[in-house]
């Protein structure tokens, strides 16, 4: 009992209690509280805290971070929550005492947590990517639908005006019908997350205070290395992260998805650094600091047939053509964003800014949406109150999830095609490529359902 819940005592509760059947999420009248955990108050979900803390509706009863310096913090902020290292105990413990959790950790636990908390009838805010691997999302999204909790994907840009301004417009065709979209991010300032590796010969001791078997939870065992892993760095690593296109590609996404509510892609292709790819130390622990990912998607009425959606980052930027529609040409094309090619016209949507629709002179005269601002996170807790669906929920955010990881799929095989048969879960025609979209979680620390 060390870091709380045995081992012995999650897996019970996860395969043969959690996993045997859903738990209804508690129904509420009027005037009632939201009752609320933070699982992860470190980094983004310091951020995450402070949102949900300032709902009117909802109380932060419970907090748990596996490094008790960060806790602390939080605790400061919240001296009445309950306090909790193992996310595993606070569900334990906790029952019926709350009504949703927010997870806020390294991706790849987002799926552990996510299904336990669903399977006990908790309504649940799940941090961008979603989770580390295809399967784990289709897992989740089977489940939630069991479950009928309420969900929503940590892509708080998308209740941005901006980012809902582009959806409009894509939905009502302004811009013709979609052929080509060209997604980017060369944030600069971001060269300090993209590691180049390799991992260090030795570890050291985890400093007081931080859990590291905790942190490790489903990943190998590694060793503790200062600056490497832990607390921001750790998406550099393919044990725990999903790389620069996983992590920003769900906000870049966002307002494609939404937009157009394409259907699963056919194929998928990989363009990396020589660097990375010829150096098998790094090739087979790291993600690249740069990649060029190429979607081929399937046509619907929104779009000019099969559509093609290419991201870059790093060393790779949209082609110059794409950048010479930027009508600002004193200054330089937008670090992040999406550029939408449409038969009637072309969109550019700088992320964290509104859409600037192309040519410039052409769309003059159309009248920009008149919207309501939006909190993403508040909007995930009026939904548990009984409000609206949230428009980031899973069966939305699932599908451009698992996109978005068979992108990760690809650039561990460089510069293969890989044909994507959805109903089937499977990559036909590059079976290598397959055992990419399930991993295998670390002994004691399976959960039903998810694990290979």
């Amino acid at each position: 009992m060390k870091n709380g819940m045995t081992r012995r005592g999650f897996l019970r509760a996860t395969t043969l209690g959690l996993g045997a059947i859903a738990l209804a999420p508690r129904s509420f009248a009027a005037n009632d509280r939201l009752c609320h955990a933070c699982i992860g108050v470190t980094g983004m979900g310091a951020v995450d805290l402070e949102n949900f803390q300032s709902h009117p509706g909802t109380q932060i009863v419970a907090i748990c971070d596996v490094d008790r310096a960060r806790l602390d913090i939080a605790a400061k902020k919240l001296p009445d929550a309950r306090r909790y290292t193992d996310w595993r105990e606070l569900l334990a413990k906790e029952g019926d005492k709350i009504d949703s959790v927010n997870v806020t950790v390294p991706d790849h636990m987002h799926a552990s947590i996510a299904m336990s908390a669903m399977r006990a009838g908790k309504h649940v805010y799940l941090q961008k990517p979603m989770c580390h691997d295809v399967a784990e999302v289709r897992a989740l999204c089977e489940e939630v639908r069991r479950a009928g909790v309420v969900t929503q994907l940590g892509t708080q840009h998308a209740s941005d005006l901006g980012d809902r301004m582009a959806v409009r417009y894509l939905r009502e065709g302004v811009i013709g019908k979609l052929k080509h979209a060209y997604v980017a991010s060369n944030r600069k300032k971001a060269v300090a997350l993209r590691l180049a590796g390799p991992r260090p010969e030795k570890g050291a001791p985890p400093p007081p205070g931080l859990a590291w078997d905790l942190w490790l939870g489903s990943a190998p065992a590694r060793d503790f290395a200062p600056g490497v892993y832990h607390p921001a760095v750790w998406r550099a690593w393919q044990d725990f992260g999903t790389g620069w296109s996983g992590d920003i590609g769900c906000h870049l996404f966002s307002a494609l998805w939404l937009g157009i509510q394409p259907a699963a892609p056919r194929t998928v292709v990989a363009e990396v650094q020589d660097s990375w790819k010829n150096d098998p130390a790094r090739f087979g622990e790291m993600w690249p600091q740069s990649n060029h990912i190429t979607w081929v998607f399937p046509g619907n009425e929104r779009t000019a047939g099969d559509f093609v959606v290419e991201w870059f980052d790093g060393e790779f930027y949209p082609p110059k053509e794409i950048q010479a529609l930027y009508p600002y040409q004193d200054s330089e094309y937008p670090e992040e964003g999406a550029m939408f090619i449409g038969t009637e016209g072309a969109m550019l949507l700088p992320h964290k800014s509104g859409p600037i629709l192309l040519p410039r002179e052409k769309f003059a005269s159309v009248k920009r949406p008149d919207l309501e601002p939006r909190n993403h996170y508040h909007h995930f807790l009026d939904a548990c109150l009984g409000g609206e669906p949230t428009e980031a929920r899973f069966a939305q955010a699932g599908p451009m999830t698992e996109a978005i990881l068979l992108g990760t799929v690809a650039i561990r095989v460089p510069g293969k095609t890989l044909e994507w048969d959805a109903a089937r879960m499977t990559i036909p025609n590059e079976p290598k490529a397959n055992r990419f979209l399930r991993r295998a979680y670390r002994d004691g620390w399976q959960v039903a359902g998810l694990c290979a």
